[in-house]
């Protein structure tokens, strides 16, 4: 017997559609090409190497020996088997593309409204467009990284991506923030 199964996101049904958006925003990434890259035991400068080398996807730093890879260019179906052949035996490459949601938070308070769940400095002088660290927000884990001056990523596992957004919400209440799904 066959099945059908439709994909839905994982905050389908939860972010209603917003008149107006606010100075600070957060964006919801309806499909996103992400990967885990785990370096072969003694290979990581190699798989770092080519990662970096490449403008076709970004490795944001996930621990020692393991990056989190995200694409615009790649699709969510071709970006493991694309790392996959670029690493060889260099690097393990698992899809992490349904399994993980990706939220842009922008605007001039972002690092003020994030203070409030995160316990790190991110002051642009201790963490700088492209750091990447995996904290706390809240009680979820998720992979942080600074994209612009006032905008920062948050990558959460799916299942914790509506409990994410609704302590996003309560983080800023004192700020002006709308949340809706991104365009891009």
């Amino acid at each position: 017997m066959a099945y059908d199964y439709q994909s839905v996101h994982a905050l389908d049904g939860t972010i209603g559609a917003i008149s107006a958006r606010r100075p600070n925003h957060l964006a919801v990434h309806r499909q996103a090409a992400l990967a885990v890259v785990l370096a072969a035991s003694g290979h990581n400068a190699e798989a770092a190497g080519i990662l970096v080398a490449n403008g076709e996807f970004e490795a944001r730093f996930s621990g020692p020996g393991e990056w989190l890879v995200l694409s615009q260019v790649h699709a969510p179906e071709t970006l493991a088997a694309e790392l996959a052949l670029r690493l060889g035996d260099f690097a393990h490459v698992v899809d992490q593309s349904h399994g993980r949601v990706v939220l842009t938070l922008a605007g001039p308070d972002a690092a003020r409204i994030l203070a409030n769940g995160i316990a790190v400095d991110l002051h642009a002088d201790a963490f700088p467009v492209g750091r990447a660290a995996n904290v706390l927000c809240g009680h979820l884990a998720v992979n942080l990284v600074r994209t612009g001056d006032a905008s920062f990523d948050l990558v959460v596992m799916r299942s914790f991506a509506e409990a994410l957004v609704d302590d996003l919400k309560r983080m800023a209440r004192s700020f002006d923030l709308s949340v809706d799904f991104a365009t891009r």
